[in-house]
């Protein structure tokens, strides 16, 4: 039987029982599929599902064939090699200890020769090549991910579900994935925002609150799709509410013409021009049939308002979402950052950066790229004055905002709208909701604790209550802020971006996203760690 994965009437919910997807039918084959939705739709909670991981409040999972699972996030213990990723360690052992002569004639016989040459190729399929004796904890999350990447094709399975892979990764390690990705020929599910990766894919599968839809073809017909899909929608709403419209209008007519039917029935019962038996008989039928032309009126009515709320539901999932903000009004030649000559790491004999100058002047748009491991995040953390340098001078205007990955400005003990005030202090109520709803969250989603937030809405909540405020920073610096959003998610920073008229820094290796935001300058660093530890060695 070809290799398949099949849910049948798939329901799923979240360990404190709030519903997820209902009623999901899919079917994966042997071809490559991007499963996109917004943040905490249940898109990790589904590969859960395939796996055995996740129990499915209702329905069946079918799996035919073999699955691997690359996750989002894995602990590295201390002291874990490339080796001990591969499952490979004792392997290798055996192996060394018989190319020195100290092995048995029993364990030869179980030695797998080939065991090395096969571990260096599923490393050349994503472009790394560390010793199996490298330690993981000295490996960047980037170089790490690409490692577990390599040990789920070195298991040759049937299907690989991949939960964001290139999340953390290089440039370079973005283009390893979305290279093996597009040889693929088995069957392989993969979560992601990535717009160049889902470009390779085969099919889309998109999930939202009304369930799951696929879309044959890559990330631009599924987007074309959507947006003849979202035409029609509105459309849909339009006519719905023209509909509504008429209702209402028809029903005020009948209710003034019954008004004034009523009225002349009265008059004439009063003067006594009608006996009362017949005036009577003709009052119940009236209320009769006022009646059941009211309740008539009245489906219908409640069919229009569904037909309402149906359409516009519908527009909610397909709209692009927009972001508005106010003005910096920086001028041209002001210098946000200058840094002069600096040397900064952990280690003084062995710096991580040596003898950098740079500046941002004005409204620029400067992305801070290099491989894993190159400093980056070493640069941000001595512009932030988290860390000392060894040498040379930071001077930084106070008017400046640093997001990174943890979004530590804000306080996890309290709600968004409550960081919102506290960074926002001069704005008022109306104004706070106003500006979190422009990030999508809307009344009581502005409530929400930040310590309970997903990944991606607590980067979306850390983003508006720096950008949302009336006057954002001058100068902002974001470290890899598409890591965790959704695509939706993304492109909503994207449109906020490109309005904001202060400077930018941007640590990313999203170069669709890069694009988008329109950098006009990279400052691109390179370095390289020494990771090898002889752990083989007897």
């Amino acid at each position: 039987m070809p290799a398949s994965i099949i849910l049948s009437n798939l329901s799923l919910s979240t360990p404190d029982g709030r519903s997820l997807l209902s009623n999901i039918d899919l079917t994966f084959a042997a071809e490559r599929t991007g499963l996109v939705g917004r943040n905490g739709v249940g898109k990790t909670t589904l590969l859960a599902s395939i796996t055995e991981e996740h129990v499915p409040q209702s329905g069946r999972v079918l799996v035919n064939g073999s699955i691997g699972l690359l996750r989002q996030d894995v602990q590295v213990l201390a002291g874990a090699t490339v080796a001990d990723l591969f499952g490979v360690r004792q392997a290798l052992e055996l192996l060394r200890r018989a190319e020195h002569g100290d092995a048995s004639a029993e364990e030869i016989a179980t030695i797998d020769w080939t065991l090395e040459a096969r571990l260096e190729a599923s490393l050349a399929r994503v472009g790394f090549d560390p010793s199996p004796d490298t330690e993981l904890s000295c490996l960047s999350g980037g170089q790490i991910t690409r490692v577990r990447l390599a040990a789920l094709l070195f298991a040759e399975p049937d299907f690989v579900l991949l939960d964001e892979p290139t999340n953390n990764l290089d440039r370079d390690g973005r283009m390893a994935v979305i290279d093996l990705l597009a040889a693929w020929r088995g069957g392989a599910v993969v979560v992601s925002h990535d717009r160049d990766l889902l470009e390779t894919m085969d099919a889309i599968v998109e999930l939202t609150s009304l369930g799951a839809m696929r879309y044959g073809g890559n990330w631009s017909s599924f987007r074309a799709q959507k947006a003849v899909e979202l035409a029609a929608a509105r459309h849909d709403l339009a006519h719905a509410e023209r509909r509504l419209s008429e209702i209402d209008g028809k029903a005020q007519e009948a209710a003034e013409k019954m008004a004034r039917k009523d009225s002349g029935g009265r008059k004439k019962r009063a003067r006594g021009d009608m006996p009362r038996i017949l005036a009577g008989a003709r009052q119940d039928r009236s209320e009769d049939s006022g009646g059941r032309n009211a309740q008539i009126a009245e489906r219908r009515r409640v069919e229009a308002v569904e037909a309402v709320d149906t359409a516009s539901r519908r527009i909610e999932i397909l709209q692009p979402l927009s972001v508005k903000l106010p003005a910096t009004n920086l001028p041209a030649g002001r210098e946000m950052l200058a840094l002069d000559s600096i040397s900064a790491g952990y280690r003084p004999e062995r710096p991580v950066l040596r003898d950098l100058s740079f500046a941002i002047v004005g409204p620029e748009r400067v992305a801070l790229v290099g491989p894993n491991g190159s400093g980056k995040t070493t640069l941000l953390r001595v512009i932030a004055g988290e860390l000392r340098p060894f040498s040379g001078a930071v001077r930084l205007r106070p008017d400046v905002a640093l997001l990174d990955q943890k979004v530590s400005l804000l306080d996890p003990s309290i709600s968004i709208l409550e960081n919102f005030g506290r960074l926002n202090p001069k704005a008022g109520t109306n104004e706070r909701h106003a500006a979190l709803a422009r990030f999508m969250f809307r009344a009581d989603a502005a409530l929400q604790i930040v310590g309970t937030l997903s990944g991606g809405q607590l980067l979306r909540a850390g983003l508006a209550c720096v950008l949302g405020g009336v006057t954002p920073p001058s100068l902002l610096i974001l470290d890899e802020p598409t890591n965790h959003l959704d695509i939706d998610s993304i492109e909503a920073v994207e449109a906020g971006l490109r309005a904001y008229d202060g400077a930018l820094l941007v640590v990313s290796h999203d170069e669709a996203f890069l694009r988008a935001i329109g950098v006009t300058r990279r400052l691109d660093l390179t370095g390289e760690r020494d990771c090898r530890r002889p752990s083989f060695e007897q």
